[in-house]
């Protein structure tokens, strides 16, 4: 499978209201889970065993109570891909963005880095940040919100 079919059918997957699905094709053997997502070549025949596969739990997180809830302010700005978020294009340089800072459309906010590919996410609004919704190499889900943005 190439990488934008796979990408496609994660999307698909994390935007259904399936749980848990398992596709095998030539090569790759793909499980996805609601709460686990694991990515394997497919093993060569051989006369040893092959490796087990690896899963990694993904904690999802529970909305807070409604008498914790506060009033959201600004855009959100989402997760486009499950993967790793970068708020630091390197370890010793500053962060993107930070509360406070404007951003214009198209600036670089933050990046992904899914299945070894990494994916600069931009801004889709102009304005001001106005919250910061993750850690430095947290592990996001698909359409979780990373910033907020107040327009203006």
């Amino acid at each position: 499978m190439e990488f934008n079919e796979i990408k496609d059918l994660m999307d698909e997957f994390n935007s259904s209201s399936t749980r848990e699905m398992e596709i095998s094709t030539e090569g790759f053997h793909i499980h996805l889970s609601k709460n686990e997502t694991s990515f394997q070549p497919a093993a060569p025949v051989v006369s040893a065993p092959a490796a087990p596969v690896q899963t990694a739990s993904v904690p999802q997180k529970q909305a807070p109570a409604e008498e914790e809830k506060v009033e959201e302010k600004g855009t959100p700005i989402n997760a486009p891909m499950v993967g790793t978020v970068y708020l630091k294009p390197e370890p010793e340089k500053p962060s993107y963005i930070s509360v406070g800072q404007k951003v214009s459309k198209g600036d670089v906010v933050c990046i992904i880095e899914a299945m070894k590919m990494m994916t600069e996410i931009k801004s889709e609004v102009a304005g001001t940040i106005s919250e910061v919704l993750v850690e430095n190499e947290e592990l996001v889900e698909f359409d979780q919100p990373l910033f907020r943005v107040e327009e203006g």
